[in-house]
């Protein structure tokens, strides 16, 4: 079975999803970055893998519940530390963001699935942004993420021309919006009513109007 992975920092005011800021203040912004990645995490738990593993920047919280391992994040770039967090690993492993809550453990299935490496070297879950929400790979080669250029537009396309000229067959994940901005946020939070991260937007949305 395939080893799963979320890259995430510790939701800290000032420190995470600071493009939210404004409209929200940074304790807001940290609420839902708490939220979201509550909702991932849970996700996790419920999808089938070998080990589920956190690449923590910071230190875990009363958000984390059991049955995650937490390894410290790398330092560097984006590529920097997802090749670090690939590198942990041995046999394949899927690796996500924190910042999609509306993620379903049906959206990773096919990654996750019993034939999903067959004659398949990697997955990719394309982001709406341009950049993507999911990679995994058979084999966890760090050279295959590592210098990946970054701006976040192109991550994607980027991305999957360094895995085929690597002669990898890739396959496509669905298309999710990752949360950046409010717009993202308000649009991502109605896809998903359920999740704590809708519920936690609904809460800032109605005590700002009560303001």
């Amino acid at each position: 079975m395939t080893t799963l992975l979320v890259i995430a920092k510790e939701p800290l005011p000032g420190r995470v999803k600071t493009r939210l800021t404004p409209p929200y203040t940074p304790q807001e912004a940290a609420l839902l970055a708490e939220a979201m990645l509550a909702d991932t995490l849970a996700m996790m738990l419920a999808a089938p893998a070998r080990r589920r593993v956190l690449v923590l920047e910071g230190e875990p919280g009363p958000w984390l519940p059991p049955g995650i391992d937490v390894v410290p994040q790398g330092q560097g770039r984006l590529d920097e530390r997802l090749a670090a967090a690939f590198a942990l690993c041995t046999g394949p492993a899927v690796l996500i963001a924190m910042d999609t809550p509306q993620a379903t453990p049906a959206d990773l299935a096919p990654a996750l699935a019993e034939d999903a490496w067959h004659h398949c070297g990697a997955w990719i879950g394309p982001a709406l942004d341009g950049g993507f929400w999911a990679l995994g790979l058979a084999e966890p080669d760090p050279a295959l993420v590592h210098g990946v250029p970054v701006p976040e537009s192109e991550v994607c396309a980027q991305q999957r021309r360094r895995l085929t000229a690597a002669g990898l067959t890739v396959r496509d994940l669905p298309m999710l919006r990752d949360v950046d901005t409010a717009a993202d946020a308000h649009a991502v939070a109605a896809s998903a009513p359920h999740t704590r991260f809708a519920t936690a937007l609904t809460q800032l949305t109605r005590a700002a109007e009560r303001r």
